[in-house]
């Protein structure tokens, strides 16, 4: 629990950080802006270099801190898993799909590192952090900036959310078809003598090559409905920057914003 709470003390620095680099990066490019500028903003510069270098020290450390507790849970629930399957039935082992069984558990374990870290790293910082540039840019540049940034967000996480929906049944599909073809190569090589015995290699090889060919196709589902939330999102962030830039744009040919709040 105190790893936890160190970890996300130090993602809060490093999103605080991210936050306050474009402003520095901002005050570079204002004093450079100036005609006949004389003198180099070194502490500005390397205020710059060294905040960014600071965000990304902070975000290290925040996955050195947080890697015990996500190893112990993946040590934890692995070890759970393996005393469940010792204590159930012998006519559950008697009619057991090693293969299968050994992919599915593989799998769940690999995946709480996923949810873990998505859950305390990715989903709650983000929308903190969409809120406090909202609020930084309604400060800052006013209504507008903040409503086109709130809409753009929130149309990339609904976009996101409704495709990811849509295509989960293609991902499910591949896991499916993965322990499948897992289950029938284990088996089959579990049972190398049987197969030797009744001279069966080549049926076992069209099983096989068939669950592969499966996933094969489900695999190929599941990226293109990816390749197509990617353009999605890169499309819905696109419009956003664009309507910002132009409104910013206009801003500083009226001399109502400077070039460093351009950039």
């Amino acid at each position: 629990k105190v790893r936890v709470v160190l970890a996300m003390a130090c993602l809060l620095v490093a999103k605080l950080i991210n936050v306050y680099v474009p402003f520095l990066y901002k005050d570079a490019v204002d004093l450079l802006s100036v005609p006949d500028v004389l003198v180099l903003p070194i502490g500005i510069i390397v205020a710059y270099g060294l905040a960014r270098v600071m965000q990304q020290a902070f975000g290290e450390f925040r996955d050195m801190i947080f890697a015990k507790v996500s190893q112990h849970s993946q040590r934890a629930v692995g070890l759970q898993t393996f005393a469940h399957l010792h204590r159930l039935s012998l006519a559950f082992h008697l009619n057991r799909q090693t293969g299968g069984v050994t992919r599915v558990i593989e799998r769940g374990i690999r995946a709480i590192q996923t949810v873990l870290s998505f859950m305390l790293f990715n989903i709650i910082p983000t929308l903190l952090e969409i809120l406090l540039v909202t609020a930084i840019l309604y400060v800052k540049f006013g209504i507008y900036y903040a409503a086109i940034t709130f809409v753009t967000v929130g149309l990339y996480v609904y976009f996101t959310f409704a495709i990811t929906n849509w295509r989960t049944k293609f991902r499910k599909s591949m896991n499916d078809r993965d322990t499948e073809a897992n289950t029938k190569a284990i088996d089959s090589l579990l049972n190398y003598e049987t197969v030797k015995y009744f001279v069966n290699e080549e049926h076992e090889y069209k099983r096989y090559d068939h669950s592969l060919e499966q996933y094969q196709e489900q695999a190929l589902k599941s990226q293109s409905s990816l390749s197509l939330l990617n353009i999605g999102q890169g499309a819905i962030i696109g419009l956003g920057l664009v309507a910002t830039m132009w409104m910013a744009g206009r801003g500083v040919i009226e001399k109502t914003l400077t070039i460093g709040d351009f950039a």
